[in-house]
Order: C-alpha cells, then sequence, then structure tokens
C-alpha cells in the first residue's frame, strides 16, 4: 500500500465515523477506536472526537487550533500531484468536528447552556465556511470576510441552502428548550445569545410572558436590534446621499483643503531657482450635497414565512427614519394591517407591536398605503412579502397603479441576512413584466436599492 492510499484511507474513514455519527446515535466501537488512532497520528487531540467538547473548550485547551479552524472549508484549488494527502486527513478530522457538533443535536429537552454551546460551535461552522459568526444564519454578521486567508467561497454553489439549514437548526433547539423557564431565571436567561430564531421565538410568546420573563425577554431581543442595527448602519452609511450641490461654495477649513488641485493650479508660480512653489491661491473641496426630501413608505408581511425579514426591515426603516430629509413610514400586515410609523425611530419598540403569524392580506395594508403617496415621483414604496395572497389580481393591479403613477415600486421577497427566499411565481412574472423584477437575496441588496433612490 503506497502512503497516498494509506492517507486516502484514513480520511475516508473519518467521514464514515461523520456519517455513521449523523445517521446512527448508537456508537460504533470499530470506527471509532480507528478514529482515534488516525487522530493521534496526525497529531490532534483526542478530545477532538468528544461529542461533548464544543469548539470553544478545544480551542481553549490548544490555541493553536484556531488558525486552522478559520476557512477550513474554503475549498484550495490544487492539481492532483501538488496534494498534500497527510493535511487532508487533519482537515477531515478538524471538518468531522465541527459538522457532527453542530448538526448531531440529539433528541429531547435543551438547556440554556446546551443553545448557548450550539451557536458558539455554529459560529465556528461559519468562520470555517469563510463567513463571520451569524453571518449564515441571519443576524449580526451578514457579509463574508474570508477569514481563511483564500477567496471566499460562493456559499451558494458550495453548499446549497447552509444558511436556512442552521436556522433551522437553531430553531428546533429553541422549540425544544422551556424558554418561559429559562426567561423566569435571571441566571440561565444570562446565557442565552439572542439570535434570530431566539427572537422570532420571544416575539412570538411576548404576550403570554409577564415580569421577570417579560423584562428578560425584551432585553434579548433590544440586544439582538442593537447589534443588527450597527452592521446595517455601516452598510447604510458606506455610499454617500445625493449628488455634490454646485451652487454651494466650498467650506474653507483645512479637512476640505484640495491639495492635489492646489499644487496644480499653482505650479506656474514654481521659482526653480530657490526650489519653492508659491502658492497665491487655495482650492477647497465642495462637500455640500443636493438633498431632496423623500417619503420612503416599507410594507412589510408579518405572517410565519417572514419573520426574518420582519425584523430586518423594521431596524432598517429606522436607520433611513435617521437620514437628514428622509421621511419614512411603516406598515406591517397579515390578515390586518399596522401603521407602526409613530415607533419608526425605535426599532424595538416597533417589533414589541407586531403580531407575527397568521394569514396574509395585502390589500388591507394597500389601504393604508395608498393615502401616504402624497407626491408620487418623490416616493418610493418598499413591499417586502412571499406575495402569497388570497386576492392576488387586485393587489397587483393597486401595486401597477402606483408603479404607474410615477413612485418608485420595489417589490422584495426576502430581506434576510442568509439570501434566501420564496416568492410566488405568479407575482414574480408580473412584476418583472411591468419593469419592476423582485428584489430578492441578501439584505445588501435592498440597501443598494434605497440608496440609488435617495441619491
Amino acid at each position: 500500500m503506497t502512503e497516498e492510499t494509506a492517507h486516502d484511507n484514513r480520511r475516508q474513514l473519518l467521514y464514515w465515523r461523520l456519517l455513521a455519527r449523523l445517521f446512527d446515535r448508537e456508537e460504533q466501537a470499530g470506527l471509532e477506536s480507528a478514529s482515534l488512532a488516525v487522530v493521534e497520528d496526525v497529531g490532534l487531540p483526542p478530545a477532538l472526537l468528544d461529542p461533548w467538547t464544543s469548539v470553544d473548550s478545544l480551542v481553549q485547551r490548544h490555541p493553536e487550533l484556531a488558525a486552522e479552524f478559520d476557512g477550513l472549508m474554503i475549498p484550495e484549488s490544487t492539481s492532483d500531484g501538488d496534494r498534500d494527502r497527510a493535511a487532508e486527513v487533519r482537515r477531515a478530522a478538524l471538518v468531522s468536528k465541527v459538522l457532527l457538533n453542530v448538526f448531531d443535536t440529539g433528541p429531547g429537552a435543551v438547556t440554556a447552556e446546551q443553545l448557548s454551546r450550539w451557536q458558539s460551535d455554529a459560529g465556528w461552522l461559519e468562520r470555517a465556511l469563510g463567513c463571520q459568526p451569524g453571518g449564515l444564519r441571519g443576524g449580526r454578521g451578514p457579509s463574508p470576510t474570508g477569514t481563511g486567508g483564500g477567496t471566499t467561497p460562493d456559499l451558494g454553489r458550495l453548499i446549497p441552502e447552509i444558511g436556512p439549514e442552521l436556522g433551522a437548526v437553531e430553531a428546533d433547539l429553541v422549540d425544544r428548550m422551556h424558554l418561559r423557564e429559562v426567561l423566569a431565571d435571571p441566571d440561565l436567561a444570562a446565557q442565552l445569545t439572542p439570535s434570530m430564531s431566539l427572537v422570532e421565538q420571544l416575539l412570538r410568546d411576548k404576550d403570554d410572558l409577564s415580569g421577570v420573563a417579560l423584562a428578560n425577554a425584551k432585553d434579548l431581543i433590544r440586544r439582538f436590534v442593537d447589534e443588527v442595527a450597527e452592521v446595517l448602519r455601516t452598510q447604510v452609511e458606506k455610499a454617500p446621499v445625493g449628488e455634490l450641490d454646485r451652487s454651494v461654495p466650498p467650506k474653507r477649513v483645512f479637512r476640505n483643503l484640495d491639495l492635489d488641485r492646489t499644487i496644480w493650479k499653482n505650479l506656474t508660480n514654481w521659482d526653480p531657482e530657490e526650489e519653492r512653489l508659491y502658492v497665491d491661491r487655495l482650492f477647497y473641496r465642495r462637500t455640500a450635497r443636493k438633498t431632496t426630501p423623500q417619503r420612503l413608505i416599507v410594507v412589510v408581511d408579518q405572517s410565519g414565512s417572514m419573520v426574518d425579514s420582519m425584523v430586518n426591515c423594521t431596524i432598517l426603516a429606522s436607520i433611513f427614519a435617521g437620514l437628514p430629509k428622509v421621511d419614512v413610514h411603516l406598515i406591517a400586515y397579515d390578515t390586518r394591517a399596522l401603521d407602526l410609523t409613530p415607533w419608526v425611530h425605535d426599532p424595538f419598540e416597533a417589533l414589541l407591536r407586531t403580531q407575527l403569524g397568521g394569514g396574509t392580506n395585502g390589500e388591507v395594508a394597500m389601504a393604508l398605503a395608498r393615502p401616504k403617496i402624497a407626491e408620487p415621483r418623490n416616493t418610493a414604496v418598499v413591499w417586502i412579502s412571499d406575495f402569497y395572497e388570497w386576492s392576488a389580481e387586485p393587489l397587483f393591479n393597486s401595486m401597477a397603479a402606483i408603479h404607474r403613477s410615477g413612485a418608485k415600486f420595489i417589490p422584495v421577497g426576502s430581506v434576510t441576512s442568509s439570501g434566501r427566499g420564496s416568492v410566488n411565481p405568479w407575482f414574480r412574472q408580473r412584476f418583472k413584466d411591468l419593469g419592476a423584477p423582485v428584489i430578492s437575496g441578501h439584505i445588501r441588496k435592498l440597501v443598494h436599492e434605497l440608496k440609488t433612490f435617495l441619491a
């Protein structure tokens, strides 16, 4: 047996163990003992095979492993002759550890400590894929970081639907946790890390909570809202609003000094004998921008399938409401519509007033949105929904009328951090024919569209 074949067999053994443990809870002694020998042979700690040891604990005991987990699952482009098969065995052991800790959650009730450990392990999986912790599940880190040192992979092609699958596993863990009892105990509640799945459950249960449990629930929701708001605010601030206003003279302060232009315009004053440039005129950059008061009407479907979008868009609306000369209105609906505009500057308070779940009737939201369009050319209507409606034709006709009036109508199929969403094909095609195709995917797409409208 060649050395390459021996390494390939070791790698396959580790992956057979991974599959066996994922699909059969009973431990297979032969696979376990052989895997232990492989792990020790490549210089990894035996704790790597312990299902009760979190990746955090492993890295605390062996800090040198942290760098190996970062970018671990980003594929490398190498020819067969350049492959390091010994390194591939080590990689297989580390990959197996992360995947088992995340996807082998076991049966039965879940404690706050177990949920916290799983969230940490899921964060290591996201880091292994080149993303920030939380970036695939939705929430605090929506953008890839490429922490592994290589090119960030196309996750949609590498592992389709990985983000939603992680969210589904987390939602199942939250569902199996006795959440009310945990929230009623300040020590247990302090162990919870806010996430989209947890916030969704808290918003659903908020009317059934009281006292300490309700206070702890609100604290978790506010913490999550603040963290997501910080991420989204950075994205919004990256692009400027409005074009330069040439009618406003530049402010003559040092920070606005255009040094390159000043030197260029004064080159005729260069004294070659003294090797000195005499400046008789300074030039400054213009910073004032043309801004027209804009009205932004955000309509969000708050039915059960749109919770991630509801949370993200409520936060996003509050950020745009904080921009100068932008008048933001927020409407949430299922079978009833709720005007959340009075609370648009505080997404926490707005979310507490939502009632997640139920059916979908966009016509009740349209009845609230249409009167708000005072100047169509100066108005954008952002409608976030999967567009599975009871009365599809009448609602679409109303939306088409808004589009033809001169207002900018932006249909959005999902505004999630994972970039996944389902849209009614009937609506998708008609919006395309109308010339207002549905935006679906990452929340950055909506941020870009809104910034373009406001510019």
